[in-house]
């Protein structure tokens, strides 16, 4: 066979090979990398909204599920006051009664955050229907008795103006009069230095015998148990922290039923006491530049509509014995804030509003920078894949090229070898229509 005619067999055969499996094979590719292409354009488009969802409602789930350990906690503590009625009235009964009281709490040690046991009660006393303490444990230790006192005046209380005794002194067998949380104000300046609010919730109840009132018991909280189920979160991590850092916009804090901030990363924002007993007051509009000012910033978040009128609202859904989430302006920022009410009821927190509510907030904007960062992701995912197809469509396309060539060569050679040499001289030549002829 000539050379000539080998050739255009040898190309023959490579285009029918191309026909039947390159073209094909290249299709297919196209056809998968468009796929990939539109599947994440599409997911990118959902993504923001997906997350925003998803995001918040785990939020508000964590806001009610950290409610509700806050309402069994402050359950139990009013069951041990109930039971701290029938136990022996004694110096020693009521100090083991205190010391085996305890809960874990988080500190730091060193860059690690750890749990130590710590006392629960920070006080226990038995105080006489006149007002006098009769047996009062301090710290887990037993006071003197040059140092009780009659807290009937509330001047000779710890904060120089709790009404803790006459309340509970009003109350019937079995009733538990239930504080605010009471402690020293911390301001800007003190905070900045590294001082922290610390303080109580006081759970008192009356005693009755057989001549009617004999007293009553009062066990005082460590406010540590109680601003820790705010204090070590962060809404969008599952880790404890020691302190959330409040320049994020994301963490945790806690609010009373009057509305005023009771736990939250920055402590000034904490409602306290002046050393005479004074209450520091809550920022409002007209005095807000001046407060701040002093570094006195108390939040009531029933009086803080001049910051976004949002906030005000949302204490009153809250109060109402409502969870939900919503949006608001803080210091510049958007946050949206989960919330969930506290469901612990007493004469001195009554229904729906009960102790207070949770509040979850997220920086609005930081939520935005994680979505694009899930976006991008998916953007690099998509041309990740598609140019892996190409490379690889590439690479099969020049070996199934050789491929062909080879095989092409193959079969020239095989039709060559059959055919006898002097067939293809000059000879004649018949065709089968001249032989139907």
């Amino acid at each position: 066979m000539s050379e000539k005619k080998q050739d255009k067999q040898f190309f023959t055969v490579a285009r029918v090979f191309f026909l039947l499996i390159v073209i094909p094979l290249s299709l297919m590719a196209i056809l998968i990398a468009n796929g990939i292409f539109k599947l994440g354009v599409t997911v990118k488009e959902r993504a923001v909204n997906v997350l925003d969802q998803k995001s918040q409602e785990e939020i508000k789930i964590r806001a009610m599920n950290i409610a509700d350990e806050v309402t069994n906690f402050l359950t139990e503590r009013k069951k041990d006051v109930l039971v701290a009625t029938i136990i022996p009235a004694t110096e020693s009964a009521y100090k083991q009664f205190v010391n085996e009281n305890r809960r874990n709490i988080w500190i730091k040690d060193g860059d690690k955050l750890k749990q130590v046991s710590a006392p629960i009660y920070t006080e226990m006393t038995l105080i006489d229907k006149n007002g006098n303490e009769v047996i009062k444990i301090t710290n887990g230790e037993i006071a003197a008795k040059a140092k009780l006192t009659n807290v009937s005046i509330p001047a000779n209380t710890t904060y120089k103006s709790e009404t803790y005794f006459a309340s509970a002194k009003a109350f019937n067998k079995g009733d538990v009069y239930v504080s605010p949380v009471t402690g020293w104000y911390v301001n800007r300046a003190d905070f900045e230095k590294g001082k922290r609010f610390s303080g109580v919730v006081r759970f008192a109840t009356p005693l009755y015998g057989k001549e009617g009132l004999q007293g009553i018991v009062q066990l005082a909280l460590d406010y540590r148990h109680l601003g820790a189920y705010t204090d070590h979160v962060i809404p969008t991590q599952s880790a404890p922290v020691f302190e959330a850092d409040a320049s994020t916009g994301n963490y945790a804090y806690m609010v009373d039923n009057r509305g005023l901030i009771i736990s939250h990363p920055v402590d000034y924002h904490i409602e306290g006491l002046f050393p005479d007993g004074r209450p520091v007051q809550p920022l409002t509009e007209q005095t807000s530049a001046e407060l701040t000012k002093k570094g006195e910033e108390v939040l009531n978040l029933n009086l803080m509509g001049f910051v976004d009128p949002n906030l005000p609202l949302i204490a009153k859904d809250a109060a109402a014995g409502k969870p939900g989430i919503k949006t608001y302006k803080f210091g510049g920022h958007t946050k949206f804030v989960a919330y969930a009410p506290i469901k612990f009821y007493t004469q001195d927190y009554p229904a729906p509003a009960g102790f207070g509510w949770i509040g979850m907030g997220v920086d609005v904007e930081k939520f935005s920078e994680i979505a694009a960062k899930a976006t991008q992701n998916i953007d690099k995912e998509a041309k990740a894949w598609s140019t892996t197809i190409i490379l690889i469509l590439v690479i099969s396309i020049i070996i199934l090229f050789g491929i062909a060539a080879l095989l092409s060569k193959g079969i020239s050679r095989s039709i060559a070898a059959e055919i006898p040499p002097d067939a293809q001289g000059e000879g004649p030549f018949y065709d089968d229509e001249e032989e139907d002829k």
